[in-house]
């Protein structure tokens, strides 16, 4: 397990979203979860932390900004989110 804080800000059915935490569970990765459809609050904490990225989800690990869905499979795939993780 990770001590990485993973947190995702996602909306209902989003599809990248699914694929994304998806990514995590099957790493074992812990995170919270945000809706910013539910939550406008949230939306509004989203777009200030991502430097205005409007589109979901959007990652941050340990207060770094990954990106979206997308974004997290291309650390996956170059062997890189173990180390964002805290796991290498």
């Amino acid at each position: 397990m990770s001590d990485a804080r993973v947190e995702i800000y996602v909306s209902n059915f989003c599809p990248y979203c699914i694929r994304a935490k998806s990514l995590l569970k099957r790493k074992q990765v812990a995170f919270v979860e945000y809706n910013v459809q539910t939550d406008p609050e949230r939306r509004a904490e989203m777009l200030r932390r991502s430097g205005g990225a409007r589109t979901v989800p959007q990652i941050f690990i340990n207060d770094r900004h990954v990106g979206g869905c997308d974004e997290l499979h291309a650390l996956e795939r170059r062997g890189e989110l173990d180390a964002w993780l805290g796991r290498a």
